[in-house]
C-alpha cells in the first residue's frame, strides 16, 4: 500500500493523474489502477468523478494528511537508535551533483560540529525527482537549481546564490565574441533533465542565429571537455571558482540576463526547522567565500 500512498500525495501535490504520473514515473492508466486498488483497500472513495476528470474529496483530502503521517513515520523508523535517543534523527539531504563537492560538503562540517546529536544522510538525484522526495516526505531538505515553475505553497524557496553563465571557449578565442563562438563551434549541451540543462535549452532555442548542438554532458565535465577541445558551453560563474585550465577561457554575455539561482527548498513547519536554519546560513557562508 506504501507505493499508493505515495501516488496519492502525489495526485494530491499536482492534481490530475497525468501530471502526477510525470513525477513519480508512472503513466496515467496506472496511477489510475493504484487509486483504485487504494480505494478498494480501504473501502470507500477518494475522488469525485466527473468524466474524464477526478478530484479529492473530502475522504481523500483525510486520507493524504494521514498518508503523509504514516509515510513520515515509516522513515523515522531508519533513525539511528542513539540519535533517536537524542532526540534529533537524521536529516536527510538530498543534493545535485554539481554541488555537492563545491558547496554541501564545505557545509556538513560545520553543521555537525553544532549538532553532535544528528545523524546526516546525502541523497544524490536531479533536481525534480528531490523535489518531488522533499513533498513526499522522503527528504528533509534539497540542495538544488530552482524550479522554472511556482513551488507548492507547503514548500519554502531559500536562496543561497546567484550566478550568470558565461561561455567557456579555447584561450585561442579569448578576443572574439560570444555569439561568434557559439556560431562557429560546436555547443557542449547542458544535461537537459536537469533544471539547469532546461534554462539553457531554453535560452539556446531563443537565440536568433542557428548553433551546432554537439554532446550532451554533465555541467561539472564540460570544463574538461571544452579543455579537450570538443566545443564551447554554457556554464555558471560559479563553476569557475576554481582557476580554468591555461586552455580554456570564459567569455561574458554582456546584455544577457542568464543566471542559475541555487537554493534550499524544504518543508514549511518541519520538525529540525532550528537545524535547516542553521545549515542554509552556513550554506551561504560557504556560498559567499572565494
Amino acid at each position: 500500500m506504501f507505493a499508493e500512498l505515495r501516488t496519492l500525495i502525489a495526485v494530491s501535490r499536482w492534481g490530475t493523474f497525468s501530471r502526477a504520473g510525470e513525477r513519480v514515473g508512472l503513466t496515467q492508466a496506472a496511477v489510475s489502477g493504484q487509486m483504485k486498488r487504494l480505494e478498494e483497500q480501504l473501502g470507500f472513495s477518494l475522488f469525485e468523478r466527473t468524466g474524464r476528470s477526478a478530484r479529492l474529496n473530502v475522504a481523500g483530502l483525510r486520507t493524504v494528511e494521514r498518508a503523509r503521517a504514516i509515510l513520515a513515520s515509516l522513515e523515522a523508523l531508519g533513525d539511528p537508535e542513539e540519535c533517536s535517543a537524542a532526540g534529533l534523527g537524521t536529516l536527510r539531504i538530498g543534493a545535485i551533483s554539481s554541488l555537492q563537492a563545491p558547496l554541501l560538503a564545505r557545509a556538513l562540517g560545520p553543521l555537525s560540529r553544532a549538532y553532535p546529536g544528528l545523524a546526516l544522510q546525502v541523497v544524490p538525484g536531479l533536481g525534480l525527482n528531490l523535489l518531488d522526495q522533499v513533498d513526499s516526505g522522503e527528504l528533509d531538505l534539497a540542495v538544488m537549481i530552482r524550479p522554472p515553475f511556482d513551488l507548492p505553497a507547503e514548500l519554502a524557496w531559500d536562496l543561497l546564490a546567484r550566478d550568470r553563465y558565461s561561455l567557456i571557449a579555447p584561450a585561442a578565442l579569448a578576443s572574439e565574441d560570444w555569439r561568434g563562438v557559439l556560431t562557429a563551434q560546436p555547443f557542449l549541451r547542458y544535461d537537459r533533465l536537469s533544471f539547469g540543462g532546461r534554462q539553457v535549452d531554453r535560452f539556446i532555442r531563443s537565440l536568433p542565429f542557428p548553433v551546432t548542438l554537439s554532446i550532451e554532458v554533465p555541467v561539472q565535465s564540460m570544463v574538461t571537455m571544452v579543455e579537450s577541445g570538443l566545443g564551447v558551453a554554457l556554464v555558471p560563474l560559479a563553476e569557475e571558482r576554481q582557476p580554468l585550465p591555461p586552455g580554456v577561457v570564459a567569455l561574458p554575455l554582456p546584455g544577457v540576463d542568464l543566471a542559475r539561482e541555487t537554493g534550499v527548498v524544504r518543508p514549511r513547519g518541519h520538525r529540525l526547522s532550528a537545524v535547516i536554519d542553521n545549515l542554509v546560513e552556513i550554506l551561504r557562508e560557504v556560498s559567499a567565500a572565494p
